[in-house]
Parts: C-alpha cells; sequence; structure tokens
C-alpha cells in the first residue's frame, strides 16, 4: 500500500488561507479517517517508494525502445534504451520516479517532478489485471509517443489530489507544482473547516459547528451527485474536448455545494456518431446517469445511494442496496450474492486497454460478447459537433462562446466552430485574453495566419502581462515569415528553453545563422534535455556544412528522445554525406518507422537503396514520396531519373513536372534527363 501522507503537507486553495489541514480532522472524526485512508480515493496520489518485483525490461515493438524501472541509493528510475543491429545496448536516458499516480485498485503511473516543478509522466506503467504487469500509458502504444515530454496538468491532478499549492493562474498557464500533497483529503468534499474546527473547539452549540462546513448529505440530490462529479465525470478521455473549466475560475477553486457548471463546463459527442455506448475509465457518472435505475428514481439516486466514500465497500453492501428495490422475485435470485457480476460487469475501458473496470451502466441482461477481450488502443481523432452534456440547469446565454470554443479547441468542428466563436466574441465582446487566444489558435490551425494576426493582438491588448499572448503573436509572425517582428516579441519573452529555440528558428528566417546557433545553445544552456534545441542546433550546423558538430547535436537529440523521426532524419543526411550509407540507413528506416508520412524521409531512403544497387526498393520509396508531396520538384525528378533508368517510359510524365520547378537546379537536371532519355 502506498504511504499516506497527506496530512503532514500543507495544502493550497481552501486551506492555505485558513492554516489548517485534514490532520486537524483526526481528533473527532477519527473512525472515518481510519477507514477512509484505505480508499482508493485517499491512495490516489503518493510519493515514490519501492516498486518490487520489477521488470527486467518492457520493450515496446511500435518504437523500438525498451524500457526498465531501476532502484538505486533507495531512488526510483525508468530508463529508456535501444538494442543495436549488433546486438549492443544503446543507453539513452532516465527519468527519476517521484511520485505515484493511481491507487493501485487497476494502475499505477510514475512520475518525474523537474527542477521548475513541472510533472512529467514517465512512459512506462503497472496494471492490476491478470495479477499485475507492466505496460505502456495511455497514448503511448505509438512509435512517435511523447516519452518523456507529457506533462501532468491541472485537470490531471485535480481528480489525483487535494490542493497543490500553485501559481495564480488560468487553465491555459503551464501547469506548475509548488507544493504537492498526497490523495483526496477530506476538503474535497467537504469544504474549508477552519470556522467548523474553530467552534468545535470553542464548544460552540452543535448546530454551529455542523453548519459551518458542507456536509453533502445535506446537500440536495443534485448538488450531492455533484461533488462526485467533480472528478467522476468525464464524457471523454479522447481529444473533444470533454470539459473547459470557466477563464474566470481557478483551477481547484471549486467549493462543495455549489453548482459545478459554475466552475466547469462539460461537453459530448453528437449523439449518431459512432460513440454513444463508449466505456472509458473515467465514465462512471457518465454511464450510470445512462442507466434505468438512475433514470427512474426521479434524481434521488446519486452515486452515495451504491457506495459510501468513507469506506470500501463490499459485494454483499451492493446486495442489500439493490434489493432495497428489486428483492429476490424468483428461486434463482433468492440467494445470489452478486447482483454487480451480472447486471454491472467489468469491463475493458476503451481508452486504457490494460484496465479493467465495473461498468456503472445497469444492465437488465449482460452484455453477450466478451467484455474482457483485448483490444488495441484508439488512435484517431473526433472530428464532428461537440455537444453540451446533458447540463442540469440551462446554459446562460454568453455559453454560447464556451460552446464554440468546444468545436474548435481540438479542432474537432473546426470550420464550423471558427465561425460561431467570431460571431459570439463579436456579440457577447468578452474581457478575458483566452477566447482571442482560442480563436487565433483554431485560425492558425485552419492555415489562416494573416486572420489570426489581429486576434493574437487583441489577445494581448487585453492582457499585456500574457505569455502565452505574445508567444503567440510571435508565431503568427512567423508563419507570414514576418521574422524582424517576431524577433523583437520573442526578445521580451522570459527566458527559457522553448522561447530560445524558438526565437534560433526566427534567425534562420532572417538568414542570421551565427546568432540562431548561439540562441539554440542558450537553449541547450537552459535545459540540456530539451531535444528540440539539440536537433535544431545539429541540423543548423549541417546546413551550414560542418558535419563534424552536427553529428554529437543529433545523436544528444536522439539520446534524449529515441523516437524523435527529424532527428533521426537529420542524423541520417549528415551520415549519408559522410558515404555512411549503413548507418544512415538504419537511421533513415527508423525515422519513417516513427512518422512514415515524411517525403523527404521517403525520398532519401530511395537514394541510399538506389546507390546501393536495390532500384525497385529506391522506386517503391520515390513512388511515396511523390504520393505524399505531388507538387514537389525534387521527388519527382528522383522517381523519374530511376524510372527513366530502369526503362520505364511513365518517367517522362515526372521528369516534365520536375522541369516546371522553381529550383532552377531541379529544373536543369530534369531537362538533362529528358534530353539523354529522349522522352
Amino acid at each position: 500500500m502506498p504511504r499516506l501522507g497527506w496530512w503532514a503537507i500543507s495544502v493550497g486553495a481552501v486551506f492555505a488561507q485558513s492554516g489548517q489541514d485534514s490532520n486537524a480532522c483526526i481528533g473527532c472524526h477519527s473512525n472515518i479517517w481510519e477507514t477512509y485512508r484505505r480508499t482508493g480515493m485517499a491512495r490516489s496520489f503518493a510519493r515514490a517508494k519501492s516498486e518490487g518485483n520489477l521488470p527486467s525490461a518492457f520493450y515496446h515493438r511500435a518504437s523500438d525502445i525498451y524500457y526498465q524501472m531501476v532502484e538505486r541509493d533507495g531512488d526510483s528510475f525508468q530508463r529508456q534504451y535501444q538494442i543495436a543491429p549488433d546486438g549492443k545496448q544503446i543507453n539513452l536516458s532516465e527519468k527519476k520516479v517521484d511520485f505515484v499516480l493511481g491507487s493501485g485498485n487497476h494502475s499505477r503511473a510514475f512520475l518525474h517532478r523537474t527542477p521548475e516543478n513541472l510533472l512529467i509522466e514517465l512512459p512506462l506503467a503497472w496494471y492490476a489485471e491478470k495479477g499485475g504487469y507492466w505496460a505502456m500509458n495511455p497514448g503511448y502504444d505509438r512509435p512517435d509517443h511523447q516519452g518523456f515530454r507529457r506533462k501532468i496538468g491541472y485537470d490531471c491532478m485535480f481528480c489525483h489530489n487535494a490542493y497543490p499549492e500553485i501559481p495564480a493562474a488560468n487553465p491555459r498557464s503551464t501547469p506548475v507544482f509548488s507544493a504537492v500533497p498526497e490523495g483526496i483529503n477530506c476538503q474535497r468534499c467537504h469544504g474549508g473547516g477552519e470556522k467548523h474546527i474553530a467552534l468545535a473547539r470553542g464548544r460552540a452549540r452543535a448546530e454551529e459547528i455542523r453548519n459551518a462546513i458542507v456536509n453533502p448529505s445535506r446537500l440536495t440530490a443534485a448538488r450531492q451527485m455533484e461533488v462526485c462529479m467533480q472528478c467522476h465525470l468525464e464524457t471523454t478521455s479522447s481529444p473533444l474536448p470533454n470539459s473547459i473549466v470557466r477563464y474566470e475560475r481557478q483551477p481547484f477553486s471549486f467549493v462543495p455545494g455549489e453548482p459545478l457548471s459554475e466552475f466547469i463546463l462539460h461537453f459530448d459527442h453528437a449523439p449518431g456518431t459512432g460513440r454513444d455506448d463508449k466505456f472509458e475509465i473515467t465514465g462512471s457518472v457518465y454511464r450510470l446517469r445512462k442507466s434505468q435505475c438512475f433514470l427512474k428514481s426521479n434524481g434521488r439516486m446519486t452515486c452515495t445511494t451504491c457506495h459510501d466514500p468513507h469506506q470500501v465497500s463490499t459485494a454483499q453492501n451492493y446486495v442489500k442496496i439493490c434489493r432495497q428495490c428489486h428483492p429476490a422475485t424468483t428461486p434463482s435470485h433468492a440467494h445470489f450474492d452478486d447482483c454487480v457480476g451480472c447486471h454491472m460487469p467489468k469491463r475493458r475501458t476503451q481508452d486504457v486497454v490494460h484496465a479493467v473496470m465495473t461498468d456503472h451502466y445497469i444492465q437488465r441482461e449482460r452484455p453477450a460478447r466478451d467484455l474482457l477481450a483485448e483490444i488495441p488502443e484508439r488512435l484517431t481523432s473526433y472530428r464532428g459537433e461537440v455537444v453540451p452534456y446533458d447540463p442540469p440547469v440551462p446554459l446562460k446565454a454568453s455559453d454560447e462562446l464556451y460552446l464554440a470554443i468546444a468545436q474548435v479547441s481540438e479542432s474537432s468542428n473546426l470550420t464550423t466552430g471558427i465561425a460561431r466563436l467570431s460571431a459570439a466574441i463579436e456579440k457577447y465582446r468578452p474581457a478575458r485574453a483566452e477566447y482571442y487566444l482560442q480563436l487565433g489558435d483554431a485560425l492558425r490551425n485552419a492555415g489562416r495566419f494573416t486572420d489570426a494576426l489581429p486576434v493574437y493582438r487583441e489577445a494581448l491588448r487585453r492582457e499585456p502581462e500574457s505569455i502565452a499572448a505574445a508567444e503567440r503573436l510571435a508565431l503568427a509572425h512567423s508563419d507570414l515569415k514576418q521574422y524582424s517582428q517576431a524577433e523583437a516579441i520573442l526578445k521580451r519573452l522570459p527566458s527559457d528553453a522553448a522561447i530560445w529555440t524558438r526565437l534560433g528558428a526566427v534567425f534562420l528566417g532572417e538568414r542570421k545563422t551565427a546568432d540562431a546557433m548561439a540562441a539554440f545553445e542558450k537553449a541547450i544552456q537552459i535545459d540540456p534535455d530539451f531535444a528540440q534545441a539539440h536537433n535544431s542546433l545539429g541540423a543548423t550546423l549541417f546546413q551550414a556544412g560542418d558535419s563534424a558538430r552536427a553529428e554529437p547535436a543529433l545523436q544528444e537529440a536522439i539520446r534524449i528522445q529515441p523516437n524523435y523521426s527529424e532527428a533521426r532524419y537529420n542524423y541520417a543526411l549528415v551520415l549519408a554525406k559522410a558515404r555512411r550509407m549503413d548507418e544512415a540507413q538504419t537511421q533513415i528506416e527508423a525515422s519513417l518507422r516513427i512518422d512514415s508520412q515524411n517525403a523527404d524521409a521517403h525520398g532519401l531512403l530511395g537514394s541510399l537503396l538506389g546507390a546501393k544497387g536495390q532500384p525497385q526498393r529506391a522506386i517503391q520509396h520515390f513512388r511515396e514520396a511523390v504520393r505524399l508531396k505531388p507538387e514537389s520538384g525534387r521527388a519527382n525528378l528522383d522517381l523519374g531519373a530511376a524510372l527513366g533508368d530502369s526503362g520505364d517510359t511513365s518517367a517522362a510524365q515526372y521528369l516534365r513536372k520536375a522541369a516546371q520547378s522553381p529550383d532552377a537546379a531541379i529544373r536543369d537536371q530534369a531537362l538533362k534527363i529528358l534530353q539523354r532519355l529522349r522522352l
């Protein structure tokens, strides 16, 4: 069992102001305290401890990376490595495990805390199914996964933590955690308790003491349900979005007893789009509210009808609760002691495919299919209308803004959403910058860079200190090749690795190669683990003709982020120029395993294969390059030349297209080959 110590840590939000923490509750509520600390909620987040039974290694085939949990000097680490063609181990990078996210009832994920107080989710996780085993975290079962770069956001910590100390922030800020308590504590369901405790210590009347704190059992059924829904309602975990915290609210500011819609708005897939029966890991309330038991209760049924949040329930408890409404009517049910097993069976979740959960959709008949059958991770994105999720109260008129944002924030319904958001902003003229940032991002995602520029300017005008607004404005200028304007903005922003790397890219646009290299080196100095800066430096050095210095920079980018497709492509260019063909082929093939849609990588592999006397394989990759970039002069030239050498007269159409390239060198080569082949 993870060590529990959250009562000893100062918490933010409510109790940072009151000076109290949950330790103050033990004196009067010791029995509840003792049973609650065994629940999954109390164990939802903990400091790292010895794991035991560590895997020798876990091989992730999609990215060709091995992961391993190791212990050293009392600390746990997660490391990654690869195996070279000669069988030798290529040591890559590792991160210390500082926290464990998840109670272990179903899974545990492992987090690293950076010096900047960011929390990073590590790729390898532990799952309770099958007696316990190791596999990748959700979203990592793909060749281009995030590796050691996935930041834990406020929305994630909201449901695994009490009140962490965070800077004053809006929901779009970088998620920084100054202090992190362990697990969900009393305040998340009962609100602040300073006055309650003071009255109890002052021997006030019992009624005064009770009225000084939120007791969910005394709330209306709707408000009771919302205390649970703050964490247990997720319409979907796939990009939609599932919910938006109102921009005027801080990430952890929900107070039990207030309407949940005053804090957060929930959204869902449109009906009839193939997701009406989705079953996901945080969808307990979502599924329950589809059940006839819930619908026919007329609002009387809540989560606490079946669950005592202060203790772990048993199957016998659930049977007693079911029989309050469903007395046994047949002999076969008279002594049956597991209603849940038939009517709420365990199922494999569609988003966390290594986890099995109880389905809270109460059904008369158990589905006939194998509910535990293994399923692949779903990687597709939703494209369609986003609708409000069953609002408990009518949306405010101004919530038209949020509904429009829901269409565009994950590009689910981009074209329609841009028009709706533009109209809503024009109508309501919201004061906060976030609305304009969302519209600007949507326009950029739609390729409308010119239109995005004034929207970002408006966001910055409304919030002059906003780093996000300034950075987005700089990106919009870069999109339009207005590099001097982008440079001026970026130079005013706080110094961090990402900003310096972006500034380096702007310098390249201005053809200030020396300044660009200096910017990339500055980024590396600030954050030696920022793979993008190493890759950018290596690529710039190579373009400047300095392959000797480019090679170690690119090797470092790959060591930090082994599934970095662009870095492997750039490294292959360096190796090919040095005539190290086998090594170059290894790198470019690795690049294409990660990103098979890179036309330039297909072209490079085709050239390498052609040089090694494998013309037919080369032609396959040249064809793929043309399919991906049909207007590319280089791709058409390579395919035309290879087909011409093989005697294929279809070479002419590709060579003629290359002869129309704006690149004079490509035009000249294409015309010479056409003349030589007499096509």
